[in-house]
C-alpha cells in the first residue's frame, strides 16, 4: 500500500489546487524581491538626504539582509516545528508592519533598525514558501514549479525599479517607494490565511486525521482516482525531542549537518557564492552607474533592465530544469553569470556595452537562482526541508549582508571592480565543482527518497553516503 505523501506527489497538476498554492506563495516571494531590490534604489537617496558616507550607505542594505539572515534561521525552524501555514502568514505580516514604520523613520539610525526588523519577517518567506510549494507539487512537475517560483523574483525587482524610476522625476522620495510596496503585501496576508497546512508536514508530525482530510480533498479536487493509503507512524523519539526557541534553531542546525554533511556543505556553498555575486550587483548597480556619470533616472532605468531581463532567465530555467537536470543548469549558468559581471566591469567606459552586459548578467543570474532554490529544497527530507533551506539561505544572507558594506568601503575603492568581480567568479566556480562531485541529481525523484543511500547510486552518490551520518537523522 502506498503512503499519503506518495499519493500527493502523483496527483495531476490543477491550477485550482496546487496552482493556487504556487500563486499565493509566489506573491510573497515577489515582495521579498521587491524589498531586496529596493535597497539599491534607497541607498543613493538616503545618502543624499542624510549626508551619508559610502560606508554608511552600505549599511542600508546590510541591515536589511542581516535581518533576513536572522529571519531565515528563525522561521525555517519555526515552520518545521509549528507548521508551514502559521509561518506562511506571520512572516509577511511582520515584514509589512515594520516596512510601514520604516517609511515614517525620522532618522537614518531608526531606519536601519526598522529595516532589520522588516528583514526578520521577510527572511522567513523564502524557506517557508519553498517548503510548502514543494510539498504540494506533483513530483513530475516539481522541478518546473519550483523553478517557476523564481519568476516572481524579477517581477518584484522590476516593480521596485519601475516605481523608483517613475517617482524620481515627479518629486517622489524613498518614503513613497516603501509605502507603495507595503499596501499590496498587507492584502496578501489576508489571502494567505486560506492556504491549507502541508499534508506531508501533518503526516510527519503525527496529525493523521488532518493529513487525511487535506489529501482526500486534494484527490477529489484534482479528479484523481481515490485509493487506499497509509500514514506511517511517527517515531516517538522524534516527537519527544522537539525543543523551543534558540535551542530549537541550533538543534535543527545540528540535524541538518548530521543528515548529510556533504549535501549541506554543497547547499551552503552554492547559496553563499551565487547570492554574494547577485546581491553585490543588486545593491550597488545604481551607485556604480551614477559614478560613471549617469543621472538618477538613467541609472535606475538600467538597473530595471537587468531585473526585467531576468524574467526570460526564469522562463529558460523552467524549460531546462526537467530536461537536463538541476546540476547541469546550475553548473553552466552560475559561472556565466559571474563572468558577465566581470565583463561588465571591463566595458564600463561604453554605456551601451555596459548595459548589454547588465542584461546578460540579469539573464543568467535568474537562470541559476530558481534552479538552485528548487535543488536545495529537494535535497532535505520533509522534517528538515524548511530549516535546511532556511539555514542555507540565512548563511548566504549573513555573508551577503556584509557585502554591501565591504563592497562600498573596501572592495570597490581598493581592489577596483574588475578584480573584485573576478574573485567572486572564482568562488562561484569552486562551489559549482563541489556540487558536481558531492551532491546527487534530484530530477524525477520522490521527496524524502533523494539523498538516502538506497536511492543514490553510481556517480550521483555523495561521498558521505557510506558514512554513519548519512540518513542517520531523518526523524
Amino acid at each position: 500500500m502506498r503512503t499519503g505523501d506518495q499519493v500527493v506527489q502523483d496527483l495531476p497538476w490543477k491550477w485550482g489546487v496546487q496552482g493556487r498554492i504556487f500563486v499565493i506563495g509566489g506573491l510573497g516571494y515577489m515582495f521579498d524581491a521587491w524589498d531586496v531590490s529596493l535597497n539599491g534604489f534607497l541607498t543613493p537617496l538616503l545618502g543624499t538626504e542624510f549626508g551619508l558616507s559610502t560606508g554608511q550607505r552600505g549599511l542600508v542594505a546590510t541591515a536589511n539582509l542581516i535581518g533576513m539572515a536572522v529571519g531565515a534561521i528563525a522561521w525555517g525552524t519555526i515552520a518545521d516545528r509549528m507548521g508551514r501555514k502559521k509561518a506562511f502568514s506571520i512572516t509577511l505580516m511582520i515584514f509589512a508592519l515594520f516596512s510601514v514604520l520604516g517609511a515614517l523613520s525620522p532618522s537614518w539610525e531608526v531606519f536601519l533598525v526598522l529595516r532589520f526588523l522588516a528583514g526578520v519577517g521577510l527572511g522567513g518567506c523564502i524557506p517557508v514558501d519553498y517548503a510548502i510549494v514543494s510539498e504540494f507539487s506533483p513530483k513530475k512537475q516539481r522541478g518546473r514549479v519550483l523553478a517557476a517560483m523564481d519568476g516572481w523574483w524579477p517581477i518584484g525587482t522590476t516593480l521596485a525599479g519601475v516605481t523608483a524610476t517613475f517617482l524620481v522625476p515627479v518629486g517622489g522620495n524613498w518614503r513613497w517607494m516603501l509605502a507603495l510596496m507595503v499596501l499590496p503585501a498587507i492584502l496578501l496576508f489576508w489571502v494567505r490565511r486560506g492556504v491549507p497546512e502541508s499534508p506531508l508536514y501533518l503526516a510527519r508530525t503525527g496529525r493523521e486525521a488532518e493529513a487525511r482530510a487535506v489529501i482526500d480533498d486534494m484527490v477529489r479536487r484534482t479528479g484523481a482516482t481515490p485509493e487506499p493509503y497509509e500514514i506511517p507512524a511517527v517515531v516517538p523519539e522524534a516527537a519527544a525531542s522537539r525543543k523551543k526557541g534558540l535551542t530549537a534553531a541550533f538543534d535543527q542546525l545540528r540535524l541538518v549537518w548530521a543528515y548529510n554533511p556533504v549535501v549541506t556543505g554543497v547547499a551552503w556553498a552554492l547559496f553563499i557564492s551565487v547570492m554574494v555575486v547577485y546581491y553585490a550587483a543588486l545593491s550597488w548597480m545604481p551607485s556604480i552607474l551614477r559614478a560613471q556619470g549617469m543621472g538618477e533616472v538613467a541609472a535606475f532605468g538600467s538597473t530595471t533592465v537587468m531585473n526585467a531581463v531576468g524574467i526570460l532567465g526564469v522562463i529558460t530555467s523552467v524549460l531546462l530544469v526537467e530536461v537536463v537536470g538541476r546540476k547541469w543548469v546550475i553548473g553552466v549558468a552560475a559561472p556565466l553569470a559571474a563572468v558577465a559581471l566581470l565583463v561588465f566591469s571591463l566595458v564600463l567606459g561604453s554605456s551601451t556595452a555596459a548595459i548589454a552586459m547588465i542584461a546578460v548578467f540579469g539573464f543568467f543570474a535568474l537562470v541559476v537562482i530558481p534552479v538552485m532554490y528548487a535543488y536545495v529544497s529537494e535535497l532535505y527530507p520533509t522534517e528538515l526541508r524548511a530549516s535546511g533551506f532556511g539555514w542555507a539561505s540565512s548563511m548566504s544572507r549573513a555573508v551577503t549582508g556584509f557585502v554591501p558594506l565591504i563592497f562600498g568601503s573596501v572592495l570597490w575603492p581598493i581592489l577596483g571592480l574588475p578584480l573584485t568581480f573576478a574573485l567572486m567568479a572564482v568562488v562561484v566556480l569552486g562551489a559549482v565543482i563541489y556540487m558536481a562531485v558531492g551532491a546527487p541529481e534530484t530530477k524525477g525523484r520522490e521527496l524524502d527518497r533523494i539523498t538516502g543511500s538506497e536511492e543514490v547510486t553510481g556517480a550521483e552518490a555523495p561521498a558521505s553516503d557510506a558514512s554513519p551520518a548519512t540518513g542517520a537523522v531523518r526523524s
